[in-house]
């Protein structure tokens, strides 16, 4: 992005200014796009030309997506796109309630930015959608929005912390910024007012601030400082909203105040312990202060005001004339005793002051701290965040104030501490939820086998049922006297919802009212409740608990009663703890088999035929492993005659076992992702698949670049060569292409050369020399810059296939194989047949073998495989391997 496309966007600083169109707002791009824009234009379709052909147009909007967006282009109306990944992030249910939401639209659209976890959340609540911003490893830590709403920045506090600048028009990242803050990653950043510059706070143990023009694409920042660690762990940060050379940081106690004017960046610390002694006479213990909350600049005076925990605000006269580490004069500082409630936000906006508390109060004062208006109605609990519109208008207030005086209405969007989320249209005093969460992680999770439920449970005993096609919650209940829920899951049928908890009781509830009849809640153990399943025919339920037991529950159907489930027993068949629990079926009838998996690599079947009540038996026990130790199993899929168990382990190896006689038949490396595999479940296959194939899906704690990282010196070096090999901190440019393909970004050869020339000249004007190598960091950054913000679109390739394909009767688009070839082999970047078998053999998962049964790669391997029609569902669904687009909507996931 350039200078421009930012530093030209000045903030508008009045009501009017804010009610203007967001084109006013707009970056102005670099040389180029300014060339396009002279000509001219279609209404429409801002910097194209309109004599251009639909193929030109296409081409140019792609280039030019950050350019090109308005604040309609990442929520489009009536317009829907297929997902083109098999693993496609469509919506994320909860919130993390500790960090701010913002208001990012507030006109035609009601649209706020908020943070769940590793992602932050664009929510469009008008249309009941979201866009995801995926990039960071670590959860989230901070979050800030300039103040046109354009640009968001989220930052993390992981091992390898980022800080991502996005478009909020389009959900583009734009630029990256790579360990910034090394030692501890990001606690805390803003934007300055005409959002040229970002401040983040670090949370290493030595605290530094960083001010950064992010517009240019440079390594180090503008000015920096750290913070004496005396001063308390600062954990907030803002500008001067009148100057961008000052900032302030706060902690419990003190409050720092940062100037660069000179160019260097100084501090001073206003000390909330010198301001006692000096403003009351009152020891630390006696202070009616109490802790500091949120700090902000006065819109008008040199001053910094600080909120207290006690109600009471600390107005610092802090400005220009202090030098570095002096301390306030007594005579600088005032203590504004403003409401009882402990303060918890403190804002400011259009010339009125701002406070949320602990009891969900909303307060506006005037610059005289008289009391405006007041929302107390809405019984929330503690705020968190107050984020104001961009659009406002005028009106008179006179509920507060003696006189009624011109008052800028601007509606507001609330955050509080129990994942709340309330909309306030200020003008007509109402409120609407936005969003209402629990606050509490989520332990427990299932998914409805025939209806599209998904069911979570927390250590409070709060049990919800979404509805994920509507992104509604349909059903609720909170357990009174069991808390800690630790699994759930949903019979084949859906009948039934089985819950376990810490305490060790089984409660199995309707599953669609979520209630129980007393006789279906079991407590035979005191131990914890850590694996719960159903067998195929709903008849038995089983359970594998922290003791190291596994107990059986079983479905009575007596004529002329309702159904009542019973138990029938219960057995502590491991010395270590069991990490997994599988009902199947025997291979020559359709009755129910268990088996449990333990740390102490036994393999254990149940033999529930022979067992009696109060008398769980055994049937057979194996030792599976001798060194590895078992992770997770799932049933190897009905491809062959024989019924095989799948078993992963902490060697990183998957085994399949003969079910019946326990033998191993096959020994696999499992993908080596950063950790071994932690649970693995094969999917249920599609009925309109046109594949026999089956996909099975794995978690691992991190997908290793690392790794690739490594094969790569490895796979240079040569892969069957028996020297000793050279592990360096750095791979060959030559690598470079493998590796991102490797990481599912496939490059042009012109884009790799690119790449490769970035990499080779970085340092020829310095030294004169060409750069060979690249270490694991700057690969990291390649790959981050590089990659495409989106995959492929299916009206990507739609519109390809109106271009190269032909209209058949139908009105499809169609191309032929011929044509395929011929232009995969002539045009482009051309590939030689040898290349396009080679291509082709891989996609289909055909065999290598050419007519003489001889490994080679010939045409006609591929040849009988593809129809000589090809159809954009038959390229995309049988070629490709896309998942299908029946039923499936939402914006196409970036590549990750």
């Amino acid at each position: 992005m350039s200078d421009a496309e930012v530093k030209d966007q000045e903030p508008a600083t009045s009501c009017e200014e804010h009610k203007q169109e967001m084109q006013n707002n707009q970056p102005e791009g670099n040389d180029e796009e300014k060339q396009r824009k002279s000509g001219d234009e279609d209404e429409e379709s801002p910097g194209v030309r309109e004599e251009g052909t639909e193929t030109d147009t296409l081409k140019m909007t792609r280039e030019s997506q950050v350019y090109t967006a308005t604040r309609d282009t990442l929520f489009p109306k009536n317009i829907t796109q297929t997902r083109t990944h098999a693993l496609s992030l469509e919506w994320v249910f909860g919130m993390n309630p500790t960090l701010p939401v913002f208001s990012l639209q507030d006109h035609d659209q009601l649209v706020v930015l908020y943070a769940g976890a590793h992602i932050g959340i664009i929510y469009n609540h008008t249309s009941n959608s979201q866009h995801v911003l995926q990039g960071h490893c670590s959860p989230i830590s901070c979050m800030c929005v300039s103040e046109d709403r354009r640009w968001v920045a989220t930052a993390d506090q992981g091992p390898k912390s980022l800080v991502i600048i996005w478009d909020s028009y389009s959900g583009i990242p734009v630029h990256t910024m790579f360990n910034c803050h090394p030692k501890g990653g990001v606690i805390a950043m803003a934007y300055s007012r005409d959002a040229k510059h970002l401040v983040t706070l670090g949370a290493e143990e030595v605290q530094c601030v960083c001010i950064w023009d992010w517009t240019n694409e440079t390594e180090k920042p503008l000015s920096f400082t750290e913070i004496n660690p005396e001063h308390g762990f600062q954990e907030y940060i803002i500008f001067n909203p009148n100057d961008h050379t000052q900032l302030l940081t706060s902690s419990e106690r003190v409050v720092v105040y940062y100037s660069r004017a000179q160019g260097s960046l100084q501090y001073v610390a206003l000390k909330l312990k010198k301001f006692c002694r000096a403003a009351t006479g009152e020891s630390d213990a006696q202070s009616p202060v109490g802790f500091l909350s949120r700090s902000v600049f006065h819109w008008k005076e040199p001053q910094v005001l600080t909120a207290t925990a006690t109600g009471s605000l600390v107005i610092w006269d802090a400005m220009e004339d202090l030098a570095a580490k002096q301390c306030l004069p007594r005579d600088r500082v005032e203590l504004i005793h403003l409401q009882t409630d402990p303060i918890t936000v403190l804002t400011i906006t259009d010339s009125c002051f701002v406070t949320g508390d602990t009891r969900g109060h909303i307060k506006f004062y005037d610059e005289d701290f008289r009391l405006l208006t007041l929302y107390s109605e809405f019984n929330l609990d503690a705020i968190v965040s107050i984020s104001f519109s961009k659009e406002c208008t005028e009106g008179y207030l006179e509920d507060c104030t003696l006189k009624a005086k011109p008052f800028i209405f601007r509606n507001f969007v609330v955050s509080t501490v129990k994942s709340t989320v309330v909309h306030v249209n200020t003008q007509k005093g109402i409120h609407e939820i936005l969003l209402r969460e629990d606050s509490d992680p989520l332990h427990a999770v299932a998914c409805h086998p025939k209806q599209p439920y998904l069911v979570t449970g927390n250590h409070k005993g709060i049990l919800k049922v979404y509805d994920y096609n509507k992104k509604v919650i349909i059903c609720r209940r909170v357990f009174e006297t069991e808390k800690q829920i630790q699994c759930v899951t949903f019979d084949p049928q859906g009948s039934y919802l089985a819950v376990g908890f810490g305490s060790g009781a089984i409660h199995i509830l309707n599953s669609s009212t979520l209630q129980s009849d007393p006789e279906d809640c079991f407590h035979y153990t005191e131990d914890g409740i850590h694996h719960i399943t159903f067998s195929s025919d709903s008849k038995f339920l089983a359970t594998a608990d922290a003791g190291k037991a596994v107990t059986v529950f079983r479905l009575q159907t007596n004529k002329g009663s309702s159904p009542r489930w019973t138990y029938l027993g219960r057995y502590r068949s491991h010395y270590k703890p069991i990490i997994d629990l599988l009902f199947g079926v025997h291979l020559d009838s359709t009755k129910p088999r268990l088996l449990s998996l333990g740390m102490d690599r036994r393999l254990v079947e149940y033999d529930l035929e022979k067992s009696v009540v109060n008398h769980l038996l055994v049937l057979s026990s194996e030792r599976i492993e001798q060194s590895a130790v078992p992770v997770c199993m799932t049933w190897y899929p009905p491809l062959t005659a024989e019924q095989f168990l799948l078993i992963a382990s902490d060697q990183y190896k998957i085994k399949l076992f003969n079910s019946t006689t326990k033998m191993c038949r096959k020994t696999l490396l499992c993908p080596t992702y950063g950790s071994p595999i932690k649970q693995i479940v094969v999917l249920p296959k599609l009925k309109e698949s046109e594949t026999n194939s089956y996909y099975l899906a794995y978690i691992t704690e991190d997908k290793d670049i690392e790794d690739f990282f490594y094969f790569c010196q490895i796979r240079h070096q040569g892969t069957e060569s028996m020297e000793k090999r050279k592990v360096s901190t750095k791979m060959p440019l030559s690598e470079v292409s493998s590796l991102m393909r490797a990481l599912a970004y496939f490059p042009t050869e012109q884009e790799i050369e690119d790449m490769q020339n970035e990499v080779k000249f970085s340092q020829y004007a310095e030294t004169g020399k060409y750069v060979t190598d690249i270490d694991l960091e700057e690969f990291i950054m390649l790959y981050v810059n590089h990659r495409p913000a989106f995959g492929i679109s299916r009206d990507e390739l739609i519109q390809d296939f109106h271009v190269l394909g032909n209209r058949v009767s139908t009105g499809r688009s169609v191309l032929r194989k011929h044509k395929l070839l011929q232009l995969l082999q002539a045009r482009g970047e051309h590939m030689t047949e040898e290349e396009v078998a080679e291509c082709f053999t891989k996609l289909l998962g055909l065999n290598e073998v050419d007519e003489e049964g001889q490994e080679g790669h010939g045409m006609y391997t591929f040849d009988a495989a593809i129809p000589d029609k090809i159809s954009l569902e038959t390229f995309t669904g049988h070629i490709l391997g896309f998942p299908s687009p029946a039923g499936q909507s939402g914006r196409s996931s970036s590549s990750q």
